[in-house]
């Protein structure tokens, strides 16, 4: 199973790397424009904004 997990995770790691290829594929032909880009960016940034919100206090945290 371990031997999966790996497999699966470097099958990650691969395709992590064709996004930017990709990205700039698009704004080369004119598939993405700046525009696109910073709402791209922006919901990014609120995804990651919610998601450390919405993690469950470590106990480090004083009261």
């Amino acid at each position: 199973m371990k031997a999966k997990a790996q497999e699966a995770r470097a099958r990650v790691i691969e395709a992590e790397a064709e996004v930017p290829k990709a990205m700039a594929e698009a704004f080369r032909s004119g598939n993405l424009g700046i525009m696109d880009y910073y709402r791209m960016k922006n919901i990014q940034a609120d995804t990651g904004m919610r998601e450390s919100i919405a993690k469950p206090a470590t106990g480090n945290e004083k009261k």
